[in-house]
């Protein structure tokens, strides 16, 4: 739609009063000559001219201004417009233009809202349903007891270690949550120091070489430097990555497989890739690897055990570490992951 100025719309308007108050005059003749038909239009012409454009700049630009500059003033509004480029010629224009784009940023800002407050209900229906089973198995185990079981040596420390056990479970998935909120507020300081990623890589794998070995997976580096690789790192996190992906591997590998990590230089960074043979990712399910309580095989996952945070916490740590992670998947080939971690120079 074309936006006219003020002026054009006044002299528009007048040319048309004009013309109509000229017929009029025409029709009866008898009320003057030609010379008074021209002052009398001339001077009609003008007031009418001064009066339109008075009423558009006095009654209808002083109330347009104030609402544009509000909106222009506003945080989600775009960059500013000039006070130069106020004047009553582009205002409408400005006006026009300022709104289209405050509306485009509003709607963006709504859908972002709608996004998050999907992500909240989900992430609380998650929570509630990761605590909800340990919560019901204590239930269920106490019951047992008082009910009886507590006499019988046989149940009562059966129906304990198992209480043990969802207590822990629990704990585990408080913590987690805790140490995810620390990262993403800040909270949580990294303790920067100079680390051999090599040391480090091989510590994980021989904490955990039982559990590759009730798999009967081998775990292993396949191109081990000859010389450390340092890295500048928090020790603490970066060994709580590589032991969650290493155990991922290892719980969702294939049987009788093998778990293969590997270091590529590049120019500051190093990467480090951890890949199984098991039985992949999804394509659709990638992007949301991630996230909280995220599991591409819900049945399975659970069956393995976990908070479903490892994660979304790996993520959290190697962002706090400034560098990025990434997943790549085939079904029934295998997952990888790979991460990069500053070199000291």
């Amino acid at each position: 739609m074309k936006i006219y100025s003020s002026v054009f719309l006044s002299v528009t308007v007048s040319v048309i009063l004009t013309v109509i108050s000229l017929s009029f005059m025409l029709a009866a003749p008898e009320y003057g000559g030609f010379v008074f038909y021209i002052f009398s239009t001339f001077l009609f012409f003008l007031a009418a001219y001064f009066s339109i454009l008075f009423i558009i700049k006095k009654y209808i630009m002083d109330r347009i201004r104030p609402v544009y500059n509000t909106i222009r003033d506003l945080p989600l509004s775009g960059k500013k417009m000039d006070e130069k480029s106020l004047d009553s010629n582009s205002l409408l224009h400005n006006v026009k233009c300022e709104v289209e784009e405050w509306a485009k940023t509003q709607m963006t800002e709504i859908e972002r809202l709608k996004e998050l407050e999907r992500y909240r209900k989900e992430f609380v229906g998650n929570v509630s349903h990761e605590l909800k089973t340990p919560i019901f198995n204590i239930q269920g185990y106490v019951l047992t007891l008082l009910e009886g079981g507590m006499d019988d040596p046989k149940i009562n420390q059966l129906y304990l270690s198992r209480t043990e056990k969802s207590i822990d479970r629990m704990v585990s998935i408080v913590e987690d949550l805790e140490s995810i909120t620390k990262l993403e507020s800040g909270e949580l300081k990294l303790n920067l120091a100079t680390l051999n990623i090599v040391k480090i890589v091989e510590e994980v794998i021989e904490m955990h070489q039982y559990q590759a070995a009730e798999r009967k997976i081998k775990v292993q580096i396949i191109n081990k430097p000859d010389k450390p690789i340092y890295i500048k790192a928090d020790k603490k996190r970066i060994l709580e990555v590589i032991t969650n992906l290493t155990i991922n591997a290892i719980k969702y590998g294939k049987k009788k497989g093998h778990v293969d990590i590997s270091f590529h230089n590049m120019e500051d960074n190093i990467i480090v890739e951890i890949s199984d043979d098991g039985l992949g990712i999804e394509k659709k399910d990638l992007p949301r690897i991630f996230e909280r309580f995220f599991r591409a095989d819900k049945s399975r996952s659970r069956e393995q055990g976990g908070t479903g945070l490892g994660l979304s916490i790996v993520k959290h740590i190697i962002e706090a570490h400034n560098q990025s992670i990434n997943v790549r998947s085939v079904v029934d080939k295998g997952t990888t992951f790979n991460f990069t971690l500053e070199k000291v120079k």
